[in-house]
């Protein structure tokens, strides 16, 4: 983002987790920005912290079922990360998504790192009304979404409101294999608008 010539502008694009990391390239780069995207992504906010969502994310999703923790601090700290198993995969990630896309996705699988030290992450992550407030931003809801299930996508909608919702329906937490034309199109759409 810093090589971009200044009157270059970027639609970023964040699904899943990679709504946090948009969120902070928002708040760092607000004036290259034309829009963000947020694809069932976590949507963090100046009033709607990334502790918060994650918190309420767990407080959902339940069960990791067959995944595996690594503890690189020692068995008696709390664990770092998280390989997802394939049943969870299968249950909460991919059950819309083609066969062929789980599959792909066990051989690219690696962990998933738990960002343990809060005020480390709130510092990290604050975001401001007049950096990340600044950025347009749309939301595409995913109707069947087991991972960052639809209550929970409209709770960000309503605690941190966006310019604009979208709605996709009859698809999981992929929606890029299980309705991708449509998911093509909103982006386009997006582009046509914003840019």
């Amino acid at each position: 983002m810093a090589s971009l010539k200044p009157e270059e502008r970027v639609i970023l694009v964040g699904h899943s987790l990679g709504g946090l990391g948009m969120s902070v390239v928002m708040e760092r780069f607000p004036e290259k920005i034309s829009a963000a995207v947020f694809v069932t992504a976590l949507m963090p906010g100046p009033n709607l912290t990334f502790i918060t969502i994650s918190k309420e994310f767990l407080r959902r999703f339940g069960s990791f079922m067959d995944s595996q923790y690594r503890y690189d601090q020692g068995p008696n700290n709390p664990p770092t990360a998280v390989k997802f198993g394939p049943n969870l995969l299968k249950s909460k990630f991919y059950q819309l998504s083609p066969p062929e896309d789980l599959f792909l996705a066990l051989s690219l699988l690696r962990p998933v790192p738990f960002f343990n030290d809060e005020e480390l992450v709130l510092k990290q992550t604050k975001l401001t009304k007049g950096n990340y407030g600044s950025v347009r931003r749309v939301f595409i809801v995913t109707d069947q979404d087991l991972t960052i299930g639809e209550s929970l996508q409209r709770l960000m909608i309503e605690q941190n409101p966006p310019n604009e919702v979208k709605v996709i329906n009859r698809t999981d937490h992929m929606v890029l294999f299980t309705r991708p034309t449509k998911l093509f199109s909103y982006l386009g759409e997006i582009a046509e608008k914003y840019y």
